[in-house]
């Protein structure tokens, strides 16, 4: 394969494709989600053999057993992948929305209008979900989208993107308002980076890694969607059973997200009156629990190294300390944390409000699991991912949040003295 040549002719169809759908009628993109969600559920077992392809692929390569349960799909997960993007066709449709209105004294009147972005290109590794998720949400914002899956969802990646295809296809859509890049190799990605022509914004999903990689090579603009080195913060003032119960799920209800918690920080008054009955819990559940100072003398427990904290575990890890209340533990987010997704449990108000106010990222959370971090628990139907920057997208990125906007400025004869 040609994969410049092949790149160039799938940007030239997006650019395209994204002329039309920027006038397309927000029924016919509803009506297109819809059918792509009826083809998913018709085409279960289909995906699910194309999935057993890349899960067999994942073990050849070696993958731990977190990665591979993001690989993995079964019955209720591509039934989970068509209700997303139910959820989403039938949203607010969010281009033409008038944001904001106001008349000047000159005479003019001003309308802020919500408009798409154009083209979208989202990289992403292993789960390929994403593809539903990542195509239904450019079109509901009315983008065309290139997607580049990870080498291991290859087939399933590719079954889901058939679906999507029949979607625009049965509304009268372009089927390029929709393209899945046809190939594992990494240079259509460096392709991707620099095709400032034909792409507007790149969003990657992903590890380190490739999150650095694109921040470093793009030619265009990023959504920054970095690692979730997750935090949950035990205050002095928490109610140990909340605390257990967030602990244990912000942990283990899936390893291999991006909310799941990699820290456990405790306030030293919270530990010297109930110790912590949570690691218990977590040694029970089979994580590795690399604790720090007096916690490591707990049975079963690993004595932690300084580069044990700050790292995206994605497995059944996490990292433990003992920290001089709601300041400590803000501090330590702000030395090792990503931006992502922190919690405080806490019974404080006082606390709680100065955790929310001082720490710096995308999601704070009081009283709750990190799980919560993601669009389709915060109502958006799904997302992209969860922007960890602070330009134009941040925290989940859902179909909103992939649109601009203009000014439509009406006058009458209006000249300026």
């Amino acid at each position: 394969m040609d994969i410049k040549a092949t790149m160039l002719e799938i940007g030239q169809k997006a650019k395209s494709a994204s002329a039309e759908l920027a006038f397309a009628s927000a029924g016919a993109r509803q009506q297109a989600l819809e059918a792509a969600a009826e083809c998913i559920e018709a085409g279960i077992a289909e995906i699910i053999e194309a999935n057993k392809l890349d899960m067999q692929f994942g073990r050849d390569k070696g993958l731990s057993s977190a990665m591979l349960d993001r690989l993995m799909l079964d019955e209720s997960r591509i039934k989970a992948i068509a209700a997303g993007l139910r959820a989403v066709a039938v949203q607010d449709d969010p281009v033409g929305k008038v944001l904001a209105e106001w008349d000047m004294p000159s005479g003019l009147n001003i309308r802020r209008v919500s408009t798409p972005l154009g083209v979208i290109g989202v990289i992403y590794e292993s789960r390929p979900n994403v593809t539903a998720d990542a195509g239904g949400l450019c079109l509901k914002a009315g983008n065309a989208a290139i997607l580049r899956g990870g080498s291991e969802s290859f087939h399933s990646s590719g079954a889901i993107h058939a679906c999507l295809v029949r979607g625009l296809k049965m509304a009268g859509l372009p089927e390029a308002a929709i393209q899945l890049v046809p190939t594992r190799d990494r240079a259509a990605v460096s392709e991707m980076l620099t095709m400032s022509e034909h792409i507007d914004v790149i969003v990657p999903r992903g590890g380190k890694g490739l999150v650095g990689l694109v921040q470093r090579e793009a030619r265009v603009p990023v959504f920054s969607h970095l690692e979730g080195i997750c935090h949950v913060y035990v205050d002095g003032a928490a109610d140990p059973e909340k605390a257990r119960a967030i602990v244990l799920n912000a942990k283990t209800r899936r390893t291999g997200i991006c909310g799941s918690a990699e820290t456990v920080l405790i306030d030293k008054s919270f530990f010297a009156k109930h110790a912590a009955p949570f690691i218990d819990d977590l040694l029970k559940a089979g994580v590795e629990v690399r604790a720090e100072g007096v916690l490591a003398e707990q049975q079963g427990t690993v004595k932690a190294k300084a580069e044990d904290f700050g790292v995206e575990y994605l497995d059944m890890i996490i990292a433990a300390k003992l920290v001089d209340g709601v300041d400590g533990a803000i501090r330590h987010i702000g030395t090792f944390g990503s931006n992502h997704t922190d919690a405080i449990v806490t019974e404080d108000d006082s606390a709680a409000a100065r955790f929310f106010a001082r720490v710096d990222s995308a999601i704070v959370m009081r009283n709750a699991s990190t799980q919560f971090a993601d669009g389709g628990e915060f109502g958006m139907g799904a997302e992209i991912g969860i922007a960890t920057g602070k330009m134009h997208a941040r925290g989940p990125v859902g179909a909103a949040q992939l649109t601009s906007f203009k000014y439509l400025v009406t006058g009458d004869g209006t000249i300026r003295p």
